[in-house]
């Protein structure tokens, strides 16, 4: 540690890794200290020159002689300051919550901005452009937002606050780190933590509300970190603010608003991989997506089955609203084709890939590739499916494993390799498995695929309640009679079914691109059971309901 001064006060400021290397400047929120980044910190030292100080009035800093002396100009000086003692030219800074308003406000100041490579910003919006949303953005997310930022008109009020902090408010502070799954421990809370609490009260009473000063910022690259739980800031307001930043990225984590605590391997390779592009790297396919538009913009999509019927509308309309797609089909050409059709009309990265997803050998090789090469997915479409038509005496044990093997160890196998990644990375996601209307109503012709099916839908019940404490969302797509070909494809035990299966899903005119729209729908509003048209919706609610159309046949 050493101690930089700035006015009257003295910042405490500590420094590790090696000081050629690109330098990373770690800025703390409130009510904490530097000891906040600590995990994040052992995870970049051996690639950066990682710097923190505490900020004036926090931990191991001193605190200046008047409260009025914690505005945003004073804070600029402080960040000048220890920009001078590090004597880097330039450095990335990251900050969170506090010290990203902080970030914020450096890059619109023309002294500092230029001594900025880069600039992350973990859960804290900057108060020029958040005043512009307050002032402009639609109501209902205003008044969300302000529901989530009750404490700043608390903390501006007189003398409560500051014996609030000395009594409930350390507790509180423990309480909400629990809350979002953090064990206090040496450092966070800090020992400090009454003293700070008390003097940081004027970064509210100093700042706020937001100035509406030019919210406009230079082109630095910029990267938005978004909490996905975060208790204070919505993402309508970060999606507000970072339109400002011409050159943005924006990434998620499945975290609340400590995530650096919750979740340092996550933050600290998000951090990692942007400061290194920044410096002129490669963009990695997760980071390269982070610049994506559009309802899915960003976003990286698996489908299995992708080559015809529900598959490939669902590819196809997972890409019209921004995302990448890769196209899994045991049809290697037809997975190509709609992959091909994807980039050509959409302008949209997309990527074919034959896999049989029955294979244990080749799903594994599959998943291993696509997160190798592309990344870990955020949404997972398990939708390969067969079918076997015909009563059980009829059916073989060939038909039988192959129905199993292809509708529920597929399900299993997308499940359980690309989930475990999803996991992993912490950043949360969504896994889509295709279920049927046969999961609820018996069939005499299709007791194979109507038990997949049923053993589709309960799996993807118990894995939502696994996988809800990673971010990653688990739905059930349970579609009624649907005009695909999956009829035509099918296996008969008796030729002379086939024609009447055929006709009967013709005549049914309900298009795969409906489904489809169900799907994005149910990951959007994380769905956990969608059925899927007339028939669908009154099997799941109605438990004696039995489908007229197409003799029991189910999409």
């Amino acid at each position: 540690m050493r101690m930089v001064e700035s006015g009257d006060v003295r910042l405490a400021v500590f420094e590790e890794g090696d000081p050629g290397r690109p330098a990373v400047l770690l800025l703390h929120g409130y009510p904490d200290t530097h000891r906040v980044w600590d995990e994040v910190a052992a995870l970049l030292r051996d690639r950066f020159h990682v710097v923190r100080y505490d900020v004036r009035g926090a931990g191991a800093s001193t605190e200046p002689a008047d409260r009025r002396d914690y505005g945003f100009d004073r804070l600029m000086a402080d960040l000048g300051a220890v920009l001078d003692a590090v004597g880097r030219p330039r450095v990335h800074l990251v900050g969170h919550d506090w010290g990203s308003l902080q970030g914020w406000e450096a890059l619109s100041r023309a002294g500092l901005s230029d001594r900025l490579a880069s600039f992350t910003s973990l859960g804290g919006p900057g108060l020029r452009q958040a005043a512009d949303f307050t002032r402009h953005g639609p109501r209902r997310d205003v008044a969300a937002q302000r529901l989530k930022s009750w404490y700043i008109g608390a903390f501006r009020l007189p003398v409560l606050p500051e014996l609030a902090w000395r009594s409930v408010m350390p507790g509180l502070v423990t309480r909400a780190l629990r809350g979002d799954g953090i064990a206090p421990r040496p450092g966070h809370p800090a020992g400090t933590l009454v003293r700070d609490g008390v003097n940081g009260l004027a970064l509210y009473r100093c700042n706020m509300p937001g100035s509406e000063s030019d919210p406009r910022l230079p082109g630095l690259p910029v990267q938005i970190v978004e909490a996905t739980g975060d208790a204070f800031v919505t993402p309508a307001l970060l999606e507000a603010v970072g339109r400002w930043a011409p050159r943005l990225w924006h990434r998620r984590i499945a975290a609340g608003h400590w995530m650096h605590r919750s979740r340092p391997e996550t933050v600290a390779g998000m951090i990692a991989e942007f400061v290194e592009h920044a410096e002129g790297g490669p963009a990695s396919g997760e980071l390269r997506r982070a610049r994506g538009e559009g309802a899915f913009g960003g976003r990286l999509v698996v489908v299995t089955g992708a080559g015809s019927g529900i598959g490939r509308a669902t590819a196809r309309a997972f890409a019209a609203h921004g995302a990448e797609v890769v196209c899994a089909d045991i049809d290697g050409d037809a997975a190509q084709r709609v992959a091909d059709g994807i980039a050509k009309d959409l302008r949209i990265a997309a990527y074919g890939v034959q896999v049989d997803v029955a294979n244990t050998q080749e799903m594994e090789d599959f998943s291993r590739n696509i997160i190798s090469e592309y990344g870990v997915p955020d949404i997972v479409v398990n939708n390969a499916g067969i079918a076997v038509a015909g009563g059980f005496l009829d059916h073989t044990l060939d038909d039988w494993r192959r129905t199993i093997d292809v509708n529920l160890w597929g399900v299993i196998h997308g499940c359980r390799l690309f989930g475990a990644a999803m996991a992993e990375r912490g950043a949360g996601g969504h896994i889509v498995n295709v279920a049927s209307l046969a999961a609820f109503v018996p069939s005499r012709l299709l007791p194979a695929y109507s038990t997949s099916k049923a053993a589709v839908k309960m799996l993807s019940d118990c894995l939502r309640a696994e996988l809800a404490g990673h971010g990653i969302g688990v739905s059930a797509i349970c579609p009624g009679f649907v005009s695909t070909g999956i009829a035509s494809h099918a296996t008969y035990t008796k030729e002379s079914l086939r024609a009447d299966a055929v006709s009967g899903l013709a005549r049914r005119g309900y298009p795969p691109e409906r489904v489809a729209a169900h799907i994005l729908r149910a990951v959007h509003r994380n769905q956990a059971v969608v059925p899927v048209n007339a028939e669908g919706k009154s099997a799941t609610r109605c438990p004696g309901f039995r489908p007229a159309p197409c003799e029991g046949w189910p999409d």
